[in-house]
């Protein structure tokens, strides 16, 4: 097949959860079928990045990206009818190119990651695969709940219009796409019958860590790492040093603990928040490969209150062999059981008694290892998730 596929993002440097999926998918689905990729470009982004995505597809086109957090957004969002989301991801010269490639060329069908750049695709007969990672107005949603009182009411008038817009692309979709049985459910509650291609890992980059000597450590490494643009980290981080890292520091009497924060940009309000020592604040190591991370790290503390979809740093962790201790949102999405293959709780306190659990029982810690390994050779590799993905294009 000849794919057309558009998307918001180009997937190279590998910083975020959707640009690993799109590369990896492009990745194993190259090697049967002939990809096109148009896309928008962040001004970050090199030459070098684009020829590393061409390596997995036949052609790359790229336009700027518009700035989101633009004066000229804001107002043009509060005078119509239309999202701050699908507001910034309008992109004329987007439109252009991907007319101009439907006019030059012959496709089988159409793959559009992320509802808010559908409003891009000019009127086409091809059939149209919407790809969405998350329910945004769900994602929005949450976050609302713990934004600052003045700005709910803000939050609100535009969450009602992304959930309006992204509704309405699910409807208008050939076939639609979805991560997680949990958001295939919200989708079914519409009317609609999703396909779910969840998220995935490469199990050989991501190999099994030596446990015993993870156990033996004398510093053991707490592990909370993310891209902090994303609102769903910056949450979960501030509920981490708040709340959940004093209960830990309370209930410790087995090891010595170091809360080990990686990440790009950092906002210096958490560095304020955190008087403690035993924080650690690591730009540095966000440069490092992801699975030597995973590999130094004793757990991965990661309570996603806000978001949806499924983690891939859980899936990498899971991968390595590093436990991870997370809310029902993300065990639901995952279909992970507590003590079985993760440490599942609700609260700060159960989160912290979890960790204490862990830290204590080093049998327990060898059995969540291990189950957390089968179940990615099981149903989480990208060869496996890219099949499923296969199987959509061609019932369509």
């Amino acid at each position: 097949m000849k794919i057309l596929l558009v998307s918001s993002y180009l997937p190279y440097p590998l910083y975020s959860g959707g640009q690993v999926r799109l590369f990896n998918l492009m990745k194993e689905l190259s090697q049967k079928h002939t990809i096109v990729l148009i896309c928008e470009k962040r001004e970050n982004q090199s030459v070098a990045d684009v020829k590393e995505v061409e390596k997995v597809c036949s052609k790359v086109i790229t336009v700027k990206r518009r700035k989101q957090w633009s004066l000229q957004n804001i107002i043009q969002t509060a005078f119509s009818g239309h999202s701050f989301l699908v507001t910034g991801h309008t992109n004329e010269a987007l439109k252009s190119k991907i007319k101009e490639e439907l006019n030059n060329s012959q496709y089988d069908l159409i793959h559009i990651e992320t509802f808010y750049v559908a409003q891009n695709l000019p009127s086409t007969s091809l059939p149209i695969v919407l790809a969405e990672h998350n329910i945004e107005y769900q994602v929005y949603s949450r976050f609302a709940q713990n934004a600052q009182f003045f700005l709910r009411p803000l939050l609100k008038i535009d969450i009602k219009k992304i959930r309006q817009e992204e509704e309405y692309y699910w409807e208008k979709a050939s076939r639609l796409v979805c991560v997680s049985e949990e958001d295939k459910n919200i989708m079914k509650n519409k009317g609609l019958d999703p396909a779910v291609v969840a998220n995935g890992v490469d199990p050989i980059r991501f190999s099994f860590k030596n446990i015993k000597k993870a156990i033996a450590q004398k510093d053991k490494k707490i592990l909370f790492i993310g891209d902090f643009k994303w609102l769903q980290n910056r949450d979960t981080l501030s509920w981490i040093i708040r709340d959940i890292w004093p209960e830990i520091k309370s209930l410790n009497t087995y090891s010595t603990l170091k809360l080990w924060i990686v990440g790009q940009n950092i906002p210096d309000s958490f560095r304020q928040l955190a008087k403690d020592k035993d924080i650690i604040f690591d730009e540095k190591s966000s440069a490092l490969p992801t699975e030597q991370i995973f590999q130094e790290a004793f757990a991965l503390l990661t309570p996603i209150r806000v978001g949806g979809g499924t983690s891939y740093k859980i899936l990498e962790a899971l991968s390595v062999g590093t436990p991870v201790i997370i809310t029902p949102l993300s065990a639901k999405s995952l279909q992970l059981n507590d003590q079985e293959n993760a440490l599942v709780g609700d609260t700060a306190k159960e989160l912290a008694d979890k960790l204490i659990l862990l830290l204590k029982d080093n049998l327990l810690y060898e059995k969540i290892s291990r189950s957390g390994r089968q179940l990615i050779e099981k149903k989480y590799s990208w060869k496996n998730i890219a099949e499923k993905l296969e199987d959509v294009y061609k019932n369509l």
